[in-house]
């Protein structure tokens, strides 16, 4: 018995001193993260949360292009009656792969198929845009550029050797890498830039706006619930400082005897 209790106190300290490590070595790594995520230099996304009008035509471009291949399994199409659509208008413009307004957004593709083609299945993205952030994503998808030497015939600024090909070149043309070194002051700076070598249907600020309304819809999807949890915030806030009035009237009336 004795025995046991010294193998199990020795586990319980071995478990105790990985946990200890874990924090050390995560504190240690976090500067360095800090670091490399300055340096990647996002776009700030110009979207609103509050513009369903955006939202509703990013939940389009979402189901016209992304959906072919990425799921969003933890989204329902009838919570987009929130913004404003009706059953009929999500049933006959938004819905393609199944005729019940209460079914998630899933893909009919297999994973598979998905391994076989991509290398790896394309993520579900019902969360990608509190993972990644909105700017991520804003930058994301407008740093694609043309690279022969990989497989899909696409590249990324932002994430380097992706196994996503454009999806949205059509729309934005085919971008091309400029890679010019200058010299410092201390050494060569390397600056890498995108330039359009072949236009797509759509200019540079259109393409943006459609990317914005995409990224839009896509932080909506992350939570369809925030604008009325802000609304329910709101209102408990107002609720309390109304009561805070009558509380504090009624305790300077009962210790109003007491010195």
């Amino acid at each position: 018995m004795s025995e046991d209790r010294s193998a199990q106190a020795r586990t319980d300290v071995n478990k105790d001193s990985f946990t200890m490590r874990t924090v050390l070595v995560s504190f240690v790594l976090l500067p360095v993260m800090a670091v490399a995520a300055e340096s990647l230099k996002l776009d700030e996304a110009p979207i609103d949360t509050r513009d369903a009008i955006s939202i509703q035509h990013g939940a389009k471009v979402f189901v016209n292009y992304c959906l072919n291949c990425h799921s969003a399994s933890a989204m329902r199409y009838n919570r987009l009656e929130v913004l404003g659509l009706s059953p009929g208008q999500i049933k006959d413009n938004l819905m393609f792969t199944t005729d019940k307004p209460g079914e998630p957004m899933t893909v009919a593709m297999r994973p598979a198929d998905a391994k076989q083609w991509f290398g790896v299945p394309p993520p579900d993205l019902s969360v990608v845009a509190r993972a990644r952030g909105a700017d991520w994503l804003y930058t994301y998808l407008r740093s694609f550029y043309r690279d022969e030497a990989t497989v899909t015939g696409w590249n990324n600024l932002v994430f380097p050797n992706v196994g996503m090909p454009h999806v949205l070149w059509e729309l934005q043309g085919q971008q091309v890498l400029k890679a010019e070194e200058r010299k410092g002051e201390h050494a060569a700076e390397h600056s890498k830039t995108l330039t359009v070598a072949v236009p797509g249907a759509l200019n540079a600020r259109d393409y943006d706006l459609l990317v914005a309304d995409l990224v839009n819809y896509l932080v909506f999807m992350a939570e369809p619930v925030q604008q009325s949890r802000m609304q329910i915030g709101y209102a408990v806030l107002l609720f309390l400082g109304v009561l805070f009035v009558p509380v504090y009237l009624l305790k300077q009336d009962y210790w109003k005897d007491v010195h």
